[in-house]
């Protein structure tokens, strides 16, 4: 860097804190800044130890000097370096294939990473992000999940949320498994490849069935008679993974929320910057869509304004004129439907439409548009495998972001979002379905029967454990009976089975960019 030309003011990076700015005068020196280029080739040198000496002494130094800020920075420094240190050390003790869960919540805020590992070497880290989450222990929407902290660890947990629509549920406690049972299965199921040991930091109910699931997933796509397990480590090695996982967690939290977040003015600017958008992006729409086989498609639609996801603007979709596996008609008919109200309310349109897919649903997003006459609205699509974004009219143009940036950090998130909510309404309806299927096999039980019993009662569960009178003060005395009698001889009726989970997308099925719980996503490759 030539420290003798300067530029009038510093570009993104120095704003989230990745650059010193050493091309804008008096932001930095170049003492200070020559001593980030020797930590950084010590560092590249595999010199950790001395790296680590060196930044012991500089923190002494200032703190003595009582500049604490400077040495609370060389602090963290070494944290990371030391934690960089044992990430290796471990990887050298595993020789397995492996994914690891590591997670950090503070402030009604998640972070969520995971570990690729193969071979004993971290091959692939994934983080995954939200935001205005409710606090743990408080009532949550129809579709809301969360994962407490461990004991001890009083600001380290997971949560899911899902948010009103078009429509809604009266407001349930959540059940602190479904998050990790829900993420494992929407990463894994369906995909080619699984790893033979899955780790996550808390246990869920259905976790010896989806081990099931996945193991027999595992034999279908190789011939393979390989058991898949999913593993909550209590102590040794594994619990060392998960720790450092978790360690890892927090750091992106604060480079998330700490660092980038406050700057969110600045990242609107590169956004516009790299889709070239004629306005800043005040608003953002998304919409994905969720089946599983071509059942019970449903879509969803989450917003992005003014920095953040505004839950309140979040709509579902039952897709109601496409039939089987069609995932464009699908995105067709519910940018149709969205547009079309607010035509009719009068309501402008959003800074940009994005969708969750490639080419495909991005053409059919346009001709549901051009349809309604709307012209000259930015619309974009996301490509799931490559990261890679697509502008109408600009398709064999594509924006190809860097893995590191915040932008594509945003758009990410944005999508993953509306691919959690899309997957939270879709597990819904299909719950609901598997339970009227239990009570419609009792004889004298019907359709009104079984809707009247899971309105009175809320769910399955509580129709099982109800006795006559409770039942009867919903259905005749000879229904209570033999409802009654049903459950007392073990019939278990028919559950809905654990199948593949669609990511709203025709053609090769490719591995999730992250889960769908409203997420952003980060792919940092080696």
């Amino acid at each position: 860097v030539d420290l003798t030309r300067y530029h009038p003011r510093p570009c993104l990076q120095y704003y989230i804190k990745r650059c010193l700015g050493p091309c804008v005068k008096e932001l930095t020196t170049p003492e200070i800044y020559s001593e980030a280029v020797r930590d950084v080739k010590l560092f590249l040198e595999g010199r950790q130890t001395d790296l680590v000496k060196s930044l012991r002494e500089r923190m002494a130094e200032t703190a003595q000097l009582e500049e604490f800020e400077r040495a609370a920075r060389y602090r963290d420094l070494i944290s990371t370096v030391e934690q960089l240190q044992e990430k290796q050390r471990i990887a050298a003790a595993e020789g397995d294939d492996a994914d690891v869960f590591g997670y950090h919540y503070e402030n009604q805020m998640l972070a969520v990473n995971l570990f690729h590992m193969r071979g004993g070497r971290v091959l692939d880290r994934r983080e995954f992000f939200w935001e205005d989450l409710p606090e743990f222990g408080s009532q949550l929407n129809d579709g809301e999940t969360g994962v407490p902290a461990r004991p001890g660890d009083d600001h380290v947990g997971t949560a899911a949320l899902g948010c009103p629509g078009e429509q809604s549920s009266p407001a349930t406690s959540f059940h602190p498994a479904d998050f990790f049972s829900a993420l494992v299965k929407q990463l894994y199921l369906a995909q080619p490849y699984v790893p033979r040991n899955i780790y996550v930091p808390v246990d869920f109910e259905d976790r010896e069935e989806l081990e099931e699931a996945l193991s027999e997933q595992l034999a279908g796509e190789g011939g393979r008679a390989t058991r898949v397990h999913i593993i909550v480590p209590q102590r040794g090695d594994k619990r060392e993974l998960i720790d450092l996982a978790g360690n890892n967690a927090k750091q992106s939290y604060d480079q998330r929320f700490r660092v980038m977040k406050p700057n969110a003015r600045a990242i609107q600017d590169a956004f516009q910057d790299a889709l070239a958008l004629p306005e800043l992006p005040k608003r953002i729409e998304c919409f994905d869509i969720s089946h599983i086989q071509g059942a019970e498609t449903v879509a969803s639609m989450v917003v992005w304004e003014e920095g953040k996801m505004k839950k309140s603007d979040y709509r579902k979709f039952i897709i109601k004129t496409v039939e089987g596996v069609d995932d464009f008609a699908s995105m067709r008919e519910v940018v149709t439907r969205r547009y079309k109200r607010l035509q009719e309310e009068k309501k402008a349109m959003p800074s940009l439409v994005l969708v969750d897919g490639g080419l495909g649903q991005l053409h059919a997003a346009a001709q549901a548009l051009e349809e309604l006459e709307i012209i000259n609205q930015p619309l974009a699509a996301i490509a799931k495998r490559e990261e890679i974004i697509y502008l109408y009219g600009q398709e064999n143009d594509p924006v190809i972001l860097d893995h590191h940036s915040p932008v594509l950090h945003l758009v990410q998130m944005i999508r993953d979002e509306a691919h959690r909510f899309a997957v939270t309404f879709h597990r819904k309806r299909r719950q609901i379905r598997d339970r009227a299927t239990e009570l419609r096999e009792i004889p004298g039980v019907g359709e009104s029967t079984t809707r009247r019993l899971l309105e009175h009662f809320g769910s399955l569960q509580a129709v099982k454990q109800a006795d006559v009178a409770a039942l009867s003060a919903v259905v005749t005395k000879s229904q209570a009976e033999a409802i009654l009698e049903h459950f007392r001889n073990g019939s278990e009726g028919t559950h809905g089975n654990l199948g593949p989970l669609s990511t709203g997308r025709s053609g090769p099925k490719s591995s999730p960019v992250g889960v769908s719980y409203g997420l952003t996503t980060v792919n940092n490759r080696p």
